[in-house]
């Protein structure tokens, strides 16, 4: 039996940067909410056979009720609640799976990743067991000191933003998220605690598009971006 490629889109942070009452993935664009457009576009991905949501507890009946069931995404199998931190989200997701062969964890706040970006990610984990998109920064980067003065300027072409969907093989990534809570190391991204224990991670290119929408500046460029689909 063929072990599926499943989708953990982890939507339980609060969203502070935003300065809203409500978690920034509740939010409304065009009439609708942003984990939406996020469940819609890997359900639309062939790649992708399941999808697991982690959200925070006093979310989880809205999201059955008003998104998962209101939008018939039959892809959607399993809703977790989420720890304090993302990383313990996170491991609370892939705790809830088996019969996995990649899993890709994306930001319930980033909604407009496409399906080739999806599916790149998926072949690329196949192939080097680990991937994440990026893109590269536009501006110049500087490396700062406690005192405040520059230090150094990385050339900006060895640079990369890095974005979601980042796929991992499955025993892989849950393996090293089981170490990092025996050892309680934590990291920015899921990317960093395999590099942590050794693994190398294939990047590509994503999109300038594919943003985190994480303040209220990014809701109207959000807007602008579904204005242009």
């Amino acid at each position: 039996m063929d072990k599926d490629n499943i989708a953990l889109i982890v939507a339980a942070g609060k969203g502070k940067r935003m300065g809203s009452e409500i978690s920034k993935q509740f939010l409304t664009l065009k009439g609708k909410p942003i984990l939406y457009y996020t469940i819609k576009a890997f359900s639309q991905c062939e790649k992708i056979d399941s999808i697991v949501l982690v959200l925070a507890k006093e979310y989880m009946d809205f999201t059955r009720k008003e998104i998962v069931e209101k939008y018939d995404f039959k892809k959607v199998k399993t809703l977790i609640e989420g720890g304090k931190e993302r990383q313990q989200s996170v491991y609370n997701g892939l705790k809830a799976i088996d019969n996995c062969n990649i899993v890709a964890i994306h930001d319930g706040a980033r909604p407009f990743v496409t399906t080739d970006i999806i599916e790149k990610g998926i072949i690329y984990a196949e192939e080097y067991g680990a991937s994440a998109c990026g893109v590269n920064p536009k501006d110049t980067i500087k490396v700062v000191n406690e005192q405040g003065f520059s230090v150094t300027t990385p050339d900006r072409n060895t640079l990369m933003a890095v974005q979601t969907p980042q796929c991992f093989k499955f025993d892989l990534i849950r393996q090293c998220h089981m170490k990092a809570e025996i050892e309680k190391f934590t990291a920015t991204d899921d990317t960093m605690i395999v590099e942590h224990y050794g693994h190398r991670v294939y990047l590509y290119e994503g999109d300038y598009k594919n943003i985190k929408v994480t303040t209220p500046e990014d809701m109207l460029l959000g807007e602008e971006i579904l204005d242009k689909l």
